[in-house]
């Protein structure tokens, strides 16, 4: 049987040149093979193109060797949780490339498997999509993706064998499956070595023949950054929680459903499991429970795709992204719930992008909001200024077009009938004046 060497940390990160280009596992901090990064930090190799989910956090895993000045260019689909990122990709400092997330894992797993591209519909038609090759399949537009390979992975598992095979833990797998299988050398940095046999072939997630080198570094809360733990008290207004109510009545038993950030998340809140509603989150977890009720963090549960530990449900189950994003882009996610910046007449979607604000990531909303059978969107139904968000046509950056079916705000739902914008429900507190002043989209009536 193979013997994989195992070695430390500084060995590990020397063998990360000038240059290269770095695949980093990890899902925020979870998964996330920050004790490997940290040494590289200490080295200080530069002129690195880190590619992974997103930079880490502030000061911690690629959050470190941004703050070095030891990167040379991010591709990654979510840098806004780490405002160094958003600072260093608007001032120039740093080059930046962004992939929407099902891409990306798509990316790396074709890289790996020895695929030089692929073509998906998401993205099509967006600012994403600019310089790409497209083209017609079956009718939809498509955009050509190339595959992704570094020259060096650093990847976490919670256990490994001395052989190299590794065991993820709950939702840490994400990025690191795909990520061992795409690069020239590949180091897992693991919570624990075993001899080879203590690990039954059945929950090997990562065979040893992707494996170069072993480390062994064990996690602390400090590691884990904000999903180190779960404040359980949260205030929301009556208006949010209505378009979380109204939300949740569209889903039927069964369902497999999606939620985006912010108002979505609460109608995760409001399932029983009476409602036998299916909560998938993109990062790998089918069968999402409610945020753990004693404050633990991710050290003893999975986290959902806003990094915030939930509790698994029985039935649940782990996989790694890009298995996740197959699910959403081959039609098996029933409804995404997510919100949004702009709706418009035409049933399109502007979710992920204001110019000159300090946004610097799309995540999953455009694979989600292609590959949902239903999309419904719950956002406030005016901006700050009064604005309104349901219009004409949208002029913010699009996540996707002719894609929603139904509006929730906190004054009206809208859905889209043989394909015009219908007002269908006055919300409570709300009246039939007040949602016409407040609409600047135009729209047809058919309140019960």
């Amino acid at each position: 049987m193979k013997q994989v060497p195992i070695i430390d940390l500084h060995t590990a990160a020397k063998m990360v040149k000038d240059g290269d280009t770095l695949l980093q596992g990890g899902f925020g901090m979870t998964g996330n093979p920050v004790h490997l990064m940290h040494a590289l930090a200490e080295i200080g190799t530069k002129n690195l193109t880190f590619i992974g989910n997103n930079t880490g956090e502030a000061g911690l895993g690629g959050g470190r060797l941004l703050r070095n000045g030891q990167l040379k260019k991010m591709i990654g689909s979510f840098f806004t949780s780490n405002p160094d990122a958003v600072k260093a990709a608007q001032t120039g400092q740093v080059e930046y490339e962004l992939l929407p997330q099902g891409t990306l894992a798509e990316a790396i797993r074709a890289g790996g498997a020895g695929i030089g591209g692929f073509y998906t519909p998401t993205s099509a038609g967006t600012l994403i999509a600019e310089g790409r090759e497209t083209k017609i399949i079956d009718g939809e537009e498509q955009v050509f993706i190339k595959g992704i390979r570094g020259n060096v992975a650093f990847i976490r598992a919670w256990r490994a064998d001395t052989a190299g095979n590794l065991q993820y833990r709950m939702t840490e797998n994400n990025f690191n499956k795909a990520m061992a299988t795409a690069a020239d050398l590949v180091i897992a940095e693991v919570e624990e070595i075993v001899p080879v046999g203590e690990i039954a072939p059945e929950f090997v997630h990562t065979q040893g023949c992707f494996v170069d080198y072993l480390v062994e570094a064990k996690i602390t809360l400090e590691d884990l950054g904000s999903s180190a733990s779960v404040s359980t008290s949260k205030k929301v207004d009556e208006s949010r929680m209505n378009m979380a109510k109204r939300a949740l009545a569209e889903l039927k038993k069964g369902d497999v459903v999606n939620l985006g950030i912010g108002i979505p998340t609460l109608v995760a809140d409001l399932i029983t499991d009476e409602h036998g509603i299916i909560l998938h989150t993109e990062n790998g977890m089918l069968g999402v429970g409610p945020v753990p009720t004693d404050g633990g963090g991710a050290m003893d549960y999975p986290v959902n795709a806003g990094k915030i530990p939930v509790t698994a449900l029985n039935g649940s189950s782990y996989f790694d992204s890009a298995d996740s994003f197959a699910m959403i882009r081959g039609g098996h996610v029933d409804t995404a719930i997510m919100g949004g910046l702009e709706v418009d007449e035409f049933a399109n979607l502007a979710n992920w992008a204001v110019p000159g604000k300090p946004l610097l990531g799309v995540g999953g909303a455009m694979d989600l909001a292609k590959g949902a059978k239903r999309l419904i969107i719950t956002m406030t139904h005016s901006n700050p200024d009064g604005s309104s968000k349901m219009v004409p046509q949208c002029v913010l950056p699009l996540t996707a077009s002719d894609v929603v079916d139904l509006v929730i705000t906190d004054l009206a739902v809208f859905s889209f009938i043989d394909g015009k914008l219908t007002l269908i429900e006055i919300m409570p507190g709300s009246s039939l004046e007040e949602v016409r002043a407040k609409t600047s989209a135009h729209f047809i009536e058919k309140l019960n």
